[in-house]
């Protein structure tokens, strides 16, 4: 379903109330609190870029119908809900002050923080991303199966020391230190909020995840220069589509996304707000649109390269976590969570 209520999981039970630094002043205390009740997700993500050209282009892209904005996925609702459409949660400035509390709390008390979609999720998308990319590594590739599913395997670590991982919007770096206890070793977390790289640094070292890189940078104009064989994303797209320009975000996401995944890679999803069929419909919304497009690899590649893969959709259905608790309303089976994977071809 979309839009499922759930509220944030602590890491720290007990926690005092926070001591707002100066920095918190940027959104008050009461409308973050209305921000966080009318929506369930706590992400690291909402840019607010401003590139004239790719809001153009990506604008050109949704009035053209060949994308549709999230909104329109939605199975169970006749209008969009007003709340739906915006939030504060899009908006930079509000996680710049949810990560000032963090920090204070941490120096104080030494909390990590709140962990959105609560620690078993976290766990559930480490563990679940550990096995499927280890089937990719044995030749394994799930084909469309709803569930992957694999028989542990002697010595597995060692494939995952081969995928560079990165984390988008990575917040406190939580998910990345949960991937780095199942064996993963090259990972990468950006967030445009430099509080936010801070707190997921901190809590590396004191953690002793110190091998783990976080940069400061905005996925929407990325400034990295390499690819990923895996990239995550827990809960940022939910953000991005919360944005005032939440629509023309999401497709300017998903062309920046496609430039980060290295192809034959894959791209794990987790959102809140959006159902595995809506996700799916998005990446088919994308493929549409970008088949016959340039992609920035083209200009390295032959000519009869260029022309094989300008049919080819960019991103193929793999399959998502069906463990997450499901419930029946109005005949339809939901779940407050959904987590799909998506090969780059």
């Amino acid at each position: 379903m979309t839009g499922i209520r759930s509220p944030p999981e602590d890491t720290d039970l007990g926690q005092p109330a926070r001591s707002t630094p100066a920095a918190a002043d940027l959104v008050s205390d009461d409308d973050r609190s209305i921000a966080a009740d009318s929506w369930s997700i706590k992400s690291e993500y909402g840019s607010t870029l401003d590139d004239e050209q790719r809001h153009a282009d990506a604008a050109e892209a949704l009035s053209a119908g060949n994308f549709r904005a999230a909104s329109d996925y939605s199975s169970d609702k006749d209008e969009p809900d007003a709340e739906a459409v915006t939030s504060m949660l899009g908006l930079q400035s509000y996680w710049d002050s949810a990560y000032a509390d963090e920090l204070a709390n941490f120096h104080e008390h030494g909390h990590s923080g709140e962990v959105w979609f609560g620690t078993d999720v976290m766990e559930v998308v480490a563990s679940w991303t550990k096995s499927l990319c280890i089937d990719i590594s044995l030749g394994h590739l799930p084909n469309h199966v709803d569930n992957v599913k694999s028989e542990p395997v002697e010595g597995g670590d060692k494939y995952l020391s081969t995928w560079s991982v990165l984390d988008i919007g990575t917040g406190n770096g939580l998910l990345l230190q949960e991937l780095a206890k199942q064996g993963f070793s090259d990972l990468t977390g950006i967030d445009y909020s430099e509080g936010a790289i801070d707190l997921a640094r901190k809590l590396a070292q004191r953690n002793g995840f110190v091998n783990i890189n976080f940069l400061v940078d905005d996925v929407l104009e990325t400034k990295l220069e390499r690819q990923f064989q895996l990239v995550t994303d827990k809960g940022t797209l939910d953000a991005i589509g919360l944005h005032p320009d939440g629509p023309i975000k999401r497709i300017m996401y998903w062309d920046a996304v496609s430039r980060l995944v290295a192809r034959g890679g894959i791209l794990v999803l987790t959102s809140c707000n959006n159902t595995k069929d809506e996700l799916v419909g998005e990446v088919e919304g994308f493929n549409k649109r970008s088949i016959g497009g340039s992609h920035s690899q083209e200009a390295e590649e032959p000519l009869k390269d260029q022309e094989a893969n300008r049919d080819a959709p960019a991103f193929q259905y793999l399959g998502h976590v069906r463990s997450y608790p499901t419930f029946e309303f109005g005949g339809s089976v939901g779940s407050r969570v959904a987590t799909v994977a998506f090969l780059r071809n």
